[in-house]
């Protein structure tokens, strides 16, 4: 995974450049020479987010066994109805 830096001005004018080195890897677009953003593609950003990713999957993940979850009693999602 390459990582690229660019400014705020090389990346207007090189909108297409950073989007192809963006598929290589993370590139950081600085302003006034600190990091302010960064470019990622939908790959990666999935893969970091964890969007898509199935409850098996997210459950499969390192950690995840430390995570404490009570599941509520199923009375408490329901109450009797009203008819009259």
């Amino acid at each position: 995974m390459d990582i690229t830096t660019m400014t705020s001005r090389e990346f207007n004018r090189d909108t297409s450049g950073a989007k192809r080195a963006a598929r290589r890897g993370p590139v950081y677009i600085t302003d006034r020479g600190r990091a302010a953003h960064v470019l990622l593609s939908i790959e990666q950003y999935e893969q970091l987010s964890g969007a898509g990713a199935s409850i098996a999957q997210m459950l499969a993940l390192p950690g995840a066994e430390d995570v404490d979850f009570e599941a509520p009693r199923l009375g408490s999602f329901w109450r009797a109805s009203d008819l009259s």
